[in-house]
């Protein structure tokens, strides 16, 4: 069966990414591109990377444009997916790589967010350690699902494992990310121009202020419910979360280093132990040997997460250094790899774990 798919926001980053991939997926036919301001424009123009899809031309974003297909792909600013959703409830699976589905807490959504509330989709991090299983599970046969955040993904693909098995204190996490500007979308602003950051390394959300703080919490606490019983998400918690993003110049990747304490007098090898028993039969996400850390610059192109792993006795520490693409395994691999393991096909179709080099 070949399924036909729309893709909205096709002129931006994200809407790329996802049509790069789909592009090449045996079981797909992208057949509407959507955008807003660049309605009427042949696709090409604004994605000229994509030769394959050279005949499309984007279409105005309405609800109307977007039904009838078997699949819909939601590449939109944070707010603008809500007003969709509800007029697409004929279609088969709706994925969306915005924010508008992510968030279980109508106070969380409300402080980093705001506008109005949508339902939470199923999460479509498929790795993910939730109360004993793995959010795949959750996935299978999934009708809406909610891609995503590049950074909440990573920071919590990075710690989950060790807040499942209770070695680590997720009380106290502390996390750095060197991040690349193409999270941040297509919009001009004047922080993103290369005068402004060649050259440059450049905090910003600093103090708590990260609009994925809460979607860590929230994919944390799940996995503490492997442990310690299922809990609530929000500042009574238990999770503490200090995020800290430094955006630095290159195109795209995220390089996350997040520590928390070491607890329960664990043992290097329980500690090591819990990363390889949530990874060790992953194909996207891989626990490097011993010693070793990844780079961005072997990631990119990739549905991969790369992370290693060090434990600092003298700081009573664990340290998880994860690289991952943000528009492949952050965004729009994520969404396809959700896809595929909601259509029943391969988890892999169309995906590919090799970086591009140099």
């Amino acid at each position: 069966m070949t399924y036909s798919v729309a893709v909205s926001g096709a002129s931006g980053y994200a809407g790329g990414e996802i049509l790069r991939i789909l592009a090449a997926h045996p079981d797909v036919e992208i057949r509407t591109v959507t955008a807003h301001s660049n309605a009427g424009q042949p696709l090409i123009r604004h994605q000229p990377h994509l030769r394959s899809l050279e005949h499309l031309t984007l279409s105005d974003t309405t609800s109307e444009v977007l039904a009838g297909h078997d699949i819909v792909f939601l590449a939109l600013p944070h707010g603008q997916s809500g007003q969709y959703t509800d007029a697409l409830g004929d279609t088969a699976l709706v994925i969306d790589a915005g924010a508008d589905h992510r968030l279980e807490s109508v106070t969380d959504w409300e402080q980093f967010y705001g506008g109005n509330f949508h339902e939470p989709w199923v999460y479509g991090v498929p790795e993910l350690v939730v109360a004993g299983a793995k959010q795949r599970e959750r996935l299978i046969g999934a009708s809406r699902i909610a891609a995503p955040g590049c950074n909440a993904s990573t920071v919590s693909l990075s710690l989950a494992p060790g807040v499942a098995a209770g070695v680590i204190d997720p009380g106290d996490i502390v996390t750095v990310l060197a991040v690349g500007p193409s999270g941040a979308g297509k919009s001009l602003k004047t922080n993103l121009l290369a005068s402004e950051i060649l050259g440059s390394a450049n905090p910003y959300a600093v103090g708590g202020t990260h609009r994925h703080i809460p979607e860590i919490r929230q994919a944390l606490v799940a996995a503490r419910a492997t442990h310690a019983g299922a809990g609530v998400t929000g500042p009574d918690d238990g999770i503490r979360i200090s995020f800290t993003p430094v955006l630095v110049p290159m195109a795209r990747g995220i390089l996350a280093t997040s520590t928390a304490p070491i607890v329960n007098d664990a043992t290097d090898a329980e500690i090591r132990g819990a990363w390889e028993a949530a990874y060790g039969d992953e194909t996207f996400v891989q626990l490097l040997p011993e010693g070793q850390f990844p780079r961005t610059a072997d990631v990119l192109g990739a549905n991969t997460a790369l992370i290693g792993l060090a434990i600092d006795r003298a700081a009573n520490r664990v340290v998880v250094v994860t690289a991952v693409d943000n528009l492949v395994k952050g965004t729009a691999g994520a969404a396809v790899q959700s896809m595929n393991i909601a259509l029943g096909l391969a988890e892999g179709t169309g995906l590919t774990v090799n970086g591009v080099a140099p």
